[in-house]
């Protein structure tokens, strides 16, 4: 019997900013930015899957806008994970009064929800998006919770939390991870950073990051990676271990532009996989809420990690693939 294999995209929907988890009862459940399906604005939207490939969308993760955030349509990036049997779910709002956006979590009991917010912003900036794109991570090396955010051409940053996980730690400092590019600099993905995903493989922790511009006419995106032998750094960027002129692993081609903001998931086999969106020329535009993202159409694809000589490479060319791959492996093997 032939390999089973997939075809991008795996999600053919509006479906930006994805977070994928395995939860404990055997499925994976994706999570993405807010948008708009058939008329009606979702929130934060959730997905299911048990292969990675094939998606039933479930529709909304986050019933009811926080109280502070209430009149604003900017719900962006939710990240979720699962600690002694709730789910935490962070996200970046825009308050109602019109201030830059804010740092939220929101829990609930089943990894679809309904995820309740917990009624007070985590970190709001005064203009701008600063603080958006987080993504939890319990460093197994110390065993605390740390927070990483940061966008708004400004730095990528981590903090640690509580061990509520609803707060950050009591005199706990944020530490500045990767720095921006100056404008004008020739590492054109460094100008605008954001979306920090971290894993810890074979004694690195790598900080996946993407940079330049997510949407609209002239969207122009990538997905980088920097490293470090702790969480909270020093981390040191592609570009700068190895003289590369920038510190990209993805980047887009003729099929699929602007691929970025990623996720990683691993299969049942210990395989790592980048879910991230990308923008279909053939489709680019929907109805979306407002012109804020530029209506872009971002749709959720998949592509396999491999680690040799110290980085993360994306099969099979640095590119995402349009074509027949073989398939996460979805179940053990007796």
């Amino acid at each position: 019997m032939p390999s089973p294999t997939y075809t991008n995209p795996i999600l053919d929907d509006d479906f930006p900013d994805p977070t994928i988890i395995r939860a404990k009862d055997g499925f994976y459940y994706a999570y993405g930015t807010q948008t708009k399906r058939d008329g009606v604005i979702i929130n934060l939207q959730v997905a299911r899957s048990q292969d990675l490939v094939q998606w039933e969308w479930l529709g909304e993760a986050l019933p009811h806008k926080p109280r502070w955030a209430s009149a604003t349509q900017r719900l962006w990036a939710p990240h979720v994970s699962e600690a002694d049997g709730r789910y935490y779910l962070y996200y970046s709002a825009q308050p109602d009064s019109g201030a830059g956006l804010c740092l939220a979590v929101a829990t609930a009991e089943h990894p679809t929800g309904p995820f309740v917010d917990n009624g007070e912003p985590l970190l709001c900036g005064e203009t701008g998006f600063e603080h958006i794109d987080p993504m939890a991570f319990d460093d197994p090396a110390t065993g605390k919770r740390l927070l990483y955010w940061g966008s708004g051409f400004g730095p990528l940053r981590v903090r640690e939390l509580a061990p509520d996980r609803l707060l950050f730690a009591p005199n706990s400092q944020e530490v500045e991870l990767v720095q921006p590019d100056v404008p004008g600099s020739a590492d054109e993905y460094q100008h605008l950073i954001e979306g920090s995903w971290v894993v810890l493989r074979n004694d690195w922790y790598y900080l996946f990051y993407s940079g330049n511009n997510c949407c609209g006419p002239d969207a122009h995106y990538g997905v980088m990676i920097a490293r470090a032998r702790h969480a909270t750094g020093p981390f040191e960027t592609l570009a700068q271990a190895t003289g590369r002129p920038d510190s990209t692993i993805l980047t887009g081609n003729a099929h699929w532009h602007a691929p970025g903001h990623n996720c990683l998931i691993t299969d049942a086999a210990g395989q790592d996989w980048l879910a991230y969106h990308a923008i279909d020329p053939r489709q680019p535009t929907f109805d979306a809420i407002n012109d804020e993202q530029g209506f872009s159409r971002r749709v959720m694809l998949l592509d396999r990690v491999v680690y040799e000589n110290g980085w993360p490479r994306l099969l099979p060319d640095g590119h995402p693939t349009h074509t027949p791959q073989p398939a996460p492996i979805s179940e053990e093997k007796s």
